[in-house]
């Protein structure tokens, strides 16, 4: 999402590196075209000005005019400054002493509350806990319908009945929540396409019932600066303790979602970005800062593949390389993995140097990756665990039974002989250069 806003930033940093020696006049331009940035991406004029007027300040000082390398400690006061505006440490969820644990979702129509609801559920459940999610936008029975195919989907509880009234059922939730053993509830309420008085009375009637320990104002990143307007306005009616940003995979400018936080000043809680139950992660400002100058996350990508890499496999694979039996069976696993931790450019844009411009004419073709699954797929367990006897008739059948050409296969194969002299000539030294695979 916040691609564009990265590939300007990144333009304006090469000129300030540009420069041998910096001076009050040319770090002046500087920050008159980074502000020019943040209000071109959508960033709150009130929010740009004084990210602006902070980033001066300190850049002006004498240690940075007088610094080996005054670019990039304006970099990293920018880098700095950014965090600082994202919230500048992770929040983390507020637990009730009490349990259930009461978690409210609002927002309007179409910023991806029910989508969220489940998500958040599959999160919990992760963590070992028992979610209930209550379908209570009664105004819309597919919302309902939707609600109760991702809570089958998570492998949780739902509560919904369309014959009673938002607040009732959210009150009775909390209720049920206690008998069943359910240490967390997650109301999906009704939104609208605009604020109105209604709305806002059902929600404050909700919250008053239910006391939740948890309310998440869920901010659509497509909406622009629309969406700092309904922030402020729910935020005066609702007081929510939480922001959850929704739809970060779109293509929209992204500024106005980096507003929020600093307009309400309530901390962002969790990001969300695809379809998937797994696309929910937990925000963190410093590694979202990192990622918008295009300096990679590393962090989060270890974190993906911890969760993706079965330990005890990655043992046993290990082990495999060393005694030279890597297969394609071993292959297909390795697949498997690399795609549970999300789609390829995203994973690309976490390394070090590999956001902005730098991505630019770089096409990550996910369908690839499935023809790979699709061939090895086609073969024959003998086939994978020995790939020599595949001949040409084998070829061609493996080819019919994945969609593919013979030419791909005969790639794919030529790539995994390549691959295997390659760990057979790093076992010659002990595979000691050889990273070890568990995490």
């Amino acid at each position: 999402m916040f691609q564009d806003l990265t590939d300007k930033l990144d333009g304006v940093f090469k000129k300030l590196r540009g420069h041998g020696k910096l001076t009050e006049t040319n770090i002046s331009d500087s920050m008159r075209q980074i502000r020019r940035v943040l209000l071109e991406a959508d960033v709150n004029f009130k929010v740009a000005r004084q990210f602006i007027d902070s980033v001066q300040e300190k850049a002006l000082g004498q240690d940075v005019l007088k610094s080996v390398t005054p670019a990039q400690q304006v970099v990293k006061i920018i880098q700095d400054e950014l965090t600082h505006l994202l919230g500048t440490s992770e929040s983390g969820i507020n637990e009730s002493g009490l349990p259930p644990t009461v978690i409210m979702l609002v927002g309007l129509q179409g910023c991806g509350k029910t989508t969220l609801a489940g998500k958040l559920a599959h999160y919990f459940k992760g963590k070992g806990r028992n979610p209930l999610l209550v379908a209570s936008d009664l105004n819309r029975p597919a919302a309902v319908k939707q609600l109760e195919v991702l809570a089958k989907q998570a492998g949780v509880s739902v509560l919904s009945d369309l014959q009673t009234t938002p607040v009732a059922i959210c009150e009775r939730a909390v209720t049920h929540a206690r008998e069943g053993m359910h240490d967390v509830v997650i109301l999906d309420t009704a939104g609208r396409l605009h604020i109105d008085e209604t709305l806002m009375h059902e929600l404050s009637n909700i919250k008053e019932k239910t006391n939740p320990t948890e309310i998440f104002f869920v901010a659509d990143g497509m909406t622009g600066q629309d969406a700092v307007n309904t922030a402020q306005e729910f935020q005066q009616r609702i007081d929510f303790t939480g922001i959850v940003l929704t739809k970060l995979d779109g293509d929209a400018r992204g500024g106005a979602a980096l507003s929020i936080r600093a307009v309400t000043g309530k901390p962002i809680k969790f990001i969300s970005a695809g379809e998937k139950l797994e696309a929910l992660e937990k925000f963190h400002p410093d590694r979202m800062a990192s990622r918008i100058l295009g300096m990679g996350d590393v962090v989060t990508l270890v974190e993906r593949a911890k969760q993706a890499v079965d330990e005890e496999k990655a043992r046993k694979l290990e082990k495999k390389l060393r005694r030279q039996e890597f297969t394609f069976e071993d292959f297909f696993e390795q697949l498997q993995q690399i795609k549970n931790m999300g789609p390829m450019e995203e994973l690309i844009k976490m390394m070090p140097g590999m956001g902005g411009k730098t991505m630019k004419g770089l096409n990550v073709d996910e369908k690839a990756l499935v023809y790979v699954e699709a061939m090895i797929n086609s073969m024959t367990i003998e086939e994978r665990q020995r790939p020599n006897i595949i001949n040409g008739s084998r070829r061609k059948r493996i080819a019919r039974g994945s969609g593919t050409s013979v030419q791909e296969v005969n790639r794919l194969l030529n790539q995994f002989q390549m691959m295997q002299k390659m760990v057979k000539r790093m076992s010659k030294f002990g595979l000691k250069g050889m990273p070890r695979l568990n995490f």
